[in-house]
């Protein structure tokens, strides 16, 4: 059977969503800010403020305990300055923030118009209808320094995101953004704009998530700049890459940094945008897609395409849905680069098996139910069977058997299976777009498989599980169950 091809396709990545409101980040560095209260929500933005360097003036005519104690002790960077009198309109003059904690709102509206007369950003507390920017949740490495805004909309959810990211961040982290700052000049001057300079910075950046910096390390990233720039030519080199099943959080760690890490990524048709969106945005997509039954790139196009990027001195990552490794075709794609002697690493991924194994909440090597597990391709070259398939052993009662691409020839596999003794009552069950928010799934018997293959409401591509461990925990029949999306289980449980 032959099927339409096509050539890779350069992609854009998507277009900037829609922001509530644009993060900025200001320099208030030896610049005057304006506080009008001396309450402790504005001893919290006073010290805040400092912090960023800012000379802080407070205009309060009674201020409170905390706002007293920031005074007397002073800030760790910038000032706090106290004017025990009420602001008026010509403190705003020059200024550049104007934040005021208001008792009414009269008081709010005339600090605000204020402001905005003198051409001074501002901010009321707790009254976003007067504030023309928002402090958000924050997250200190400073020089690194992480912002999070829900727009008014659930504070406590960003302070939540902020604990999570605090947990991400290691406090080192800010010794080796101070390290790079240090190292910005050097870096400049000794190394070539591009390659070079990303080579640097990318072995720096993986540094930084480690231990923290030592007395040596200075002198070891002085002597990597040394290497880096005896290269003439930065050697290119191919990661292939398993971007899992689909949902973006299933990839690894390894996998996400060879995103950020790509001059050009190669991606097959299934390849999430959820996970090309964790990509480095000034990389390269190239849509190089292979599907049975529809126009697809040829295997040897993809190789070529490769091989001539990879010569360029390109990064290339080659993106691959499931795990590379598995029905990927990547051993031919290693072999084409080891032939030319460009350097490839492999990054395993979520196969989609497993995906299927968690989301049925199953164990395809449930010690009561399977010996072993066996993955085979439902279709050859031709698109047809396989006509070399070990039958009798696939039949295996102990053996769980998942089945890759195999939606068009499911009935004829059923059939075989029956032929060479495997129970008409065996479980199967159908999945496609696995750990997506679009998944579906079809559960039932070996015998209705070889009756009516896979029914027409599961998109292609699909994987197929036949075994007893894949049997319903409840143990109710499944025989013909309909298809049930991941939408119709949603609202059947807001129902209930």
């Amino acid at each position: 059977m032959m099927f339409a091809s096509r050539r890779p396709a350069e992609t854009e990545p998507q277009r900037m969503g829609a922001l509530a409101k644009l993060p900025v980040f200001l320099d208030l560095a030896g610049k005057r800010v304006v506080v009008a209260a001396g309450s402790a929500a504005a001893a919290w933005k006073a010290e805040l403020l400092a912090a960023a360097g800012a000379d802080v003036v407070v205009y309060a005519v009674d201020p409170g305990d905390e706002m007293v104690r920031l005074v007397s002790r002073g800030a760790a960077s910038g000032t706090v300055r106290l004017e025990p009198r009420p602001w008026s309109c010509d403190v705003l003059a020059g200024a550049a923030l104007a934040i005021a904690d208001a008792g009414s709102e009269a008081e709010a509206e005339a600090f605000a118009c204020a402001a905005r007369s003198a051409g001074v950003p501002v901010n009321v507390i707790d009254k976003p209808a007067h504030c023309q920017f928002q402090f958000g949740s924050i997250v200190n490495r400073s020089p690194v320094v992480v912002a999070i805004s829900t727009d008014g909309a659930a504070p406590i959810l960003g302070q939540a995101i902020r604990r999570r990211i605090e947990t991400l961040l290691p406090p080192a982290l800010a010794q080796w953004a101070r390290l790079a700052k240090q190292m910005r000049s050097t870096v400049g001057r000794r190394l070539a704009p591009g390659a070079q300079r990303r080579a640097f910075w990318e072995r720096l950046a993986d540094r930084a998530f480690g231990p923290p910096p030592s007395l040596e390390t200075a002198s070891d990233l002085d002597a990597l700049v040394k290497d880096i720039a005896a290269c003439e030519v930065r050697p290119g080199h191919v990661t292939i890459v398993g971007a899992g099943p689909g949902d973006a959080e299933l990839l690894t760690l390894k996998a996400v940094r060879a995103l950020q890490a790509a001059d050009v990524i190669l991606f097959d048709d299934l390849v999430s945008e959820d996970v090309l969106d964790l990509a480095r945005r000034e990389a390269k997509r190239m849509m190089v897609g292979k599907r049975g039954g529809r126009a697809s790139c040829a295997q040897g196009d993809i190789n070529d395409l490769m091989a001539r990027l990879a010569r360029q001195g390109k990064h290339v990552v080659r993106l691959k849905s499931g795990d590379p490794m598995i029905f990927g075709r990547a051993g031919e794609e290693i072999e084409r680069l080891a032939s030319e002697g460009i350097a490839c690493t492999v990054v395993p991924g979520i196969t989609s098996a497993s995906a299927m194994a968690a989301a049925l909440g199953v164990s395809l090597t449930h010690r009561d139910h399977a010996r072993s597990v066996r993955f085979i391709t439902g279709h050859s070259s031709t698109g047809a069977l396989p006509d070399d398939l070990d039958w009798h052993g696939l039949a295996d009662p102990q053996t769980t058997l998942i089945v890759y691409m195999g939606g068009r020839t499911a009935a004829r596999m059923a059939y075989n299976l029956l032929r060479h003794g495997a129970s008409a009552g065996t479980p199967v069950v159908a999945m496609s777009s696995i750990s997506r928010p679009q998944s579906a799934r079809w559960s039932s018997t070996l015998a209705e498989l070889a009756r009516g293959g896979i029914p027409d409401a599961m998109a292609n591509p699909v994987l197929i599980g036949i075994g007893s461990a894949l049997r319903p925990r409840d143990a109710v029949s499944t025989s013909g169950r309909a298809v049930e999306r991941a939408g119709d289980l949603v609202s059947r449980a807001a129902a209930c």
